[in-house]
């Protein structure tokens, strides 16, 4: 796949961000990175909200905590799955690089979601979920989303449809078995 794991341009242009590289003293990441240039002041303050200690890092539970506060919980096996996506290390905390990344990709995913739930139930179906992930540059077979729709349906009410925050975990998973 093209780009950055999802079949290359999104949308107007965008890509998404390059992961972190894996390259150079193991230990780099475990010291604070700076904002890359040009970075939305509502993004680094953002992420100083989320830095509860002002270790120049975010944990797992802390960037769990600012990504709930914004209506929206976020299991904390939904974010470790999202810190991983721009880390290669198991430390479970990002720096003000990697949560700028993970910031911009939440928000090219809540585009994706909202314009795929086309009747604004706040939920997508399984013919919605098909179209977000394809637009994402993902062939998933009917079966499979048929099985991701009933995993994720946090309800199962019978509605058949998930909501954002596991419309992100599914992504998540999408990605790292493609």
């Amino acid at each position: 796949m093209a780009g950055y794991g999802y079949g290359g341009p999104y949308g107007a242009g965008e890509r998404y961000p390059p992961p972190a590289q894996p390259y150079g003293n193991p230990y780099a990441v475990l010291a604070p990175s700076s904002f890359p240039p040009g970075t939305d002041p509502n993004v680094v303050a953002c992420f100083q909200m989320a830095d509860q200690d002002g270790s120049g890092l975010v944990d797992d539970r802390e960037l769990q905590r600012v990504l709930s506060s914004y209506n929206q919980s976020f299991s904390l096996r939904t974010v470790r799955l999202l810190m991983g996506l721009f880390t290669f290390t198991n430390t479970r905390k990002i720096g003000p690089r990697e949560f700028t990344g993970l910031f911009h990709c939440l928000q090219i995913w809540r585009g994706t979601f909202e314009r795929f739930d086309r009747d604004r139930s706040g939920k997508i179906d399984g013919p919605e979920l098909r179209d977000a992930l394809l637009s994402m540059g993902f062939v998933v077979p009917p079966v499979v989303v048929d099985m991701l729709v009933t995993k994720y349906d946090k309800y199962g009410d019978g509605s058949r449809a998930i909501e954002y925050d596991n419309f992100i975990e599914c992504c998540l998973i999408v990605k790292v078995i493609s």
